[in-house]
């Protein structure tokens, strides 16, 4: 193997800390706009982000800021509130040990460009050989043409290359689907479908599997 590519979202980080921080505030002013109860507020955001799950639009938290009229800016929220994007602790000791073993590293994700600014947050940024967004692509996970692209920055072919992510129907199949071995991360012991090449439940097991592939 030469390559191992990451999605963000779940696997390398959480954001749910800020989620739970600005949501309040999103129901709060869309309670306060529509006249409605917050009760009602929170249900009519919910209803737009779940009936456009997995769309180009989905990962984009500044999209449903703009459908409500919010004067919200996902970047200004990461920069203000930085402690509240959290690094799993696997993350580091496993990005620093696959450095120093010579793989070349990269992040595939769905989200836009303030991923890259989140990855910087987190102090992730400088591990990864190429970073590729949805803008780099105008497509999201699992079209193939997001991972193609990301490999021939790396120059790397998909059979050389590992994909490990958090959402079967994205990262796992996305990833097999252009001839790349996917590991499913299922942090939260998820009931999974045995479409994965490898699962794991912490980072510390590619250990094993790279020495496998070997």
């Amino acid at each position: 193997m030469e390559a191992i590519l990451f999605d963000v979202d779940e696997t390398l980080l959480t954001e749910k800390p800020l989620m739970m921080l600005f949501l309040p505030q999103v129901y709060e002013e869309i309670s306060r706009r529509l006249q409605i109860r917050k009760e009602e507020a929170r249900a009519k955001f919910l209803e737009e982000i779940l009936s456009r799950r997995n769309t180009y639009e989905w990962h984009d938290w500044n999209f449903f800021f703009r459908l409500f009229n919010l004067d919200l800016r996902y970047e200004e929220l990461l920069i203000a509130y930085p402690h509240k994007i959290h690094v799993f602790p696997d993350v580091k000791p496993t990005l620093e040990w696959l450095k120093s073993e010579g793989y070349k590293l990269g992040v595939v994700t769905s989200g836009p460009t303030y991923q890259k600014l989140k990855l910087r947050i987190a102090k992730l940024d400088n591990y990864f050989d190429v970073i590729v967004t949805r803008e780099d692509v105008n497509t999201i996970k699992p079209d193939p043409k997001i991972f193609i692209y990301a490999l021939e920055k790396l120059k790397v072919e998909p059979k050389e290359a590992i994909m490990i992510g958090d959402s079967l129907q994205q990262d796992v199949y996305g990833a097999k689907n252009v001839g790349m071995i996917a590991v499913w991360i299922n942090r939260n012991n998820e009931k999974g479908y045995n479409f994965a090449d490898y699962e794991i439940r912490t980072l510390h097991e590619l250990r094993k599997i790279l020495g496998g592939l070997k």
